[in-house]
């Protein structure tokens, strides 16, 4: 070739190991890989579990509240099929303030899937089935690899240097590993927030009564109770309490956990009985000052950690993964270079706004609600009602809850990129 500098670069160019390195093999991981491969983008995902970590098939009591645009991007993805007969649809949401041993109050907010067009408001998913589904998605896609128990110790302009001293080349470097972000720290990018004094307790539950798909929302004075339904009698459960209650109550053996439970709950599902693990996790606002970097991009919690209060962790991270990879498609067609500037700015335009607004509305919601003030709970208890009393009002809150409002990603549509 007589053009020396045009040979050195088509020679970088092939010696990329991929176009995309995506640190993070949980779930917005691979699902960023599955939907770059539509746009013909190649990507490899560095998970530093163990492949048989990520493809145990037992129940381990963690499960997921999908909302109905997340489902549509699981469709999109070619995921959706192979697990919706393991889902289970959220046909109403009931939420109000409660107290142990009292049962809900008199004014609450109740959602109904019937008075939107579109269907069901959400699923509930339980973790193995998704993460088995995703695993099996990218063993099948010629553009996407896999990479188990790769740890990532250094990075440097697009790259990464492995713990056992492999050094991976590519485009683009995305962080999606979680609120500890590896990615994020090493690139000097910076995290706002502070801690809830409070910890998630959660489980999975047995009951002798049918839920009917109705997921329930009751505001306890340590911190929200949600119980949602899973298929047959059988509902998640995610419990924030105070951090004190909460450390009792995740060293206490089951039974002892289940007498604490059983007044929040309540008898309106009967006899309650745990199955699966449980788990615990501090709760807090996280929000990492930047979205991007020097050849680099965050998404999920790496990007954003908020309170699970509206169960929507995975479903705001799955919309940065919808963004990310409609930018980068787009970028591509375009013969942009898919890690300039710019076209991160893009991404990071599109997604700080509604991060930022539903970290709001959720730290909002947590203070208002977590106490016993009188005051405060004849307020919230009020306009609880009153929402449910307006109906155009209560369906613009369904819609939010279905993820059906914003600036949707063409696979939040069920689109394909």
């Amino acid at each position: 070739m007589d053009n020396p500098r045009a040979a050195t670069i088509i020679k970088g160019m092939a010696e990329l190991d991929a176009d995309i390195l995506i640190v993070g093999g949980g779930l917005n991981g691979p699902c960023l890989a599955l939907a770059c491969a539509q746009a013909g983008l190649s990507s490899i995902v560095l998970d530093a579990l163990p492949a048989e970590t990520r493809t145990d098939h037992d129940f381990d009591g963690r499960a997921y509240a999908l909302a109905l645009a997340s489902v549509r991007m699981l469709g999109a993805l070619g995921i959706w099929d192979g697990v919706a007969d393991h889902a289970q649809p959220m046909l109403e949401i009931k939420a109000s303030d409660g107290r142990a041993g009292e049962g809900a109050a008199p004014f609450f907010l109740h959602f109904d899937h019937a008075e939107i067009e579109e269907g069901p408001m959400g699923h509930m998913l339980e973790d193995r089935y998704l993460r088995g589904a995703l695993m099996a998605s990218l063993t099948a896609e010629p553009l996407a690899q896999h990479r188990p128990s790769a740890r990532v110790v250094a990075q440097s302009n697009g790259s990464v240097t492995l713990e056992n001293g492999d050094v991976l080349q590519g485009h683009l470097l995305v962080g999606a590993d979680g609120r500890r972000s590896g990615v994020a720290e090493r690139a000097g990018i910076k995290r706002t927030g502070w801690g809830y004094v409070q910890t998630a307790l959660v489980c999975a539950v047995n009951h002798e009564r049918p839920h009917n798909g109705v997921a329930h929302q009751f505001f306890m004075p340590g911190g929200p109770l949600a119980i949602l339904p899973l298929p047959g009698n059988r509902s998640s459960i995610v419990w924030s309490e105070t951090e004190p209650r909460a450390s009792e109550l995740a060293a206490s053996d089951d039974e002892t956990f289940l007498s604490a439970l059983r007044p929040a709950f309540g008898d309106f599902l009967g006899e309650i009985t745990l199955t699966g693990k449980r788990h615990s996790y501090p709760l807090g606002l996280s929000l990492a000052q930047s979205f991007i970097g020097d050849k680099l991009a965050l998404v999920g919690d790496a990007a954003h950690g908020i309170h699970p209060i509206a169960g929507q962790g995975l479903n705001l991270g799955l919309r940065d993964v919808g963004a990310l990879a409609e930018v980068l498609a787009s970028a591509k067609r375009r013969g942009e270079d898919i890690a300039a500037p710019d076209v991160l700015a893009r991404y990071q335009q599109w997604r700080r706004f509604d991060t930022a607004g539903l970290a709001v509305v959720t730290d909002t919601v947590n203070r208002l609600f977590s106490n016993d003030n009188s005051a405060l709970r004849a307020v919230r208890d009020i306009g609880m009602g009153a929402i449910s009393a307006l109906p155009a009002l209560r369906r613009r809150f369904i819609r939010e809850a279905a993820g059906l409002t914003g600036d949707l990603p063409k696979l939040m549509q069920g689109r394909a990129l």
